[in-house]
């Protein structure tokens, strides 16, 4: 099985998931954000499966440094996308898409499993 793992190579808990995701032996495709901006597509798809408030990282430094004005907008999906893009940092991670058109957010050993099936 092959999945596609979105996030930031830098992040400590993308680590834990690619260190899980080599364990498991699963093949994945990575794409980072610092590399490449994630689009306001991709970022409608994930939304297709989850919801902007499970999609938007508050517990980081980006989060934090923000301002209310721009913390508001992440409540709304047409004004929460641009922000994502432009600063991915934001967006959970890592994101795992499996091949049933699954998502995860996060990095929770027990769900990957699940949906590595």
């Amino acid at each position: 099985m092959s999945v596609k793992v979105y996030g930031i190579k830098n992040c400590n808990t993308m680590k834990k998931a690619f260190d899980f995701l080599n364990e498991k032996g699963v093949d994945y495709e990575f794409f980072d954000y610092k590399k490449e901006k994630p689009t306001i597509e991709l970022l409608k798809g994930f939304l297709e499966k989850t919801d902007l408030a499970s999609l938007v990282n508050r517990k980081g430094m980006t989060f934090r440094k923000i301002s209310d004005q721009e913390k508001a907008a992440l409540e709304n999906e047409e004004t929460a996308l641009p922000i994502l893009v432009e600063k991915s940092s934001m967006i959970k991670r890592p994101i795992i898409l499996y091949p049933n058109g699954a998502l995860t957010l996060g990095f929770d050993p027990e769900e990957i499993n699940q949906n590595l099936g």
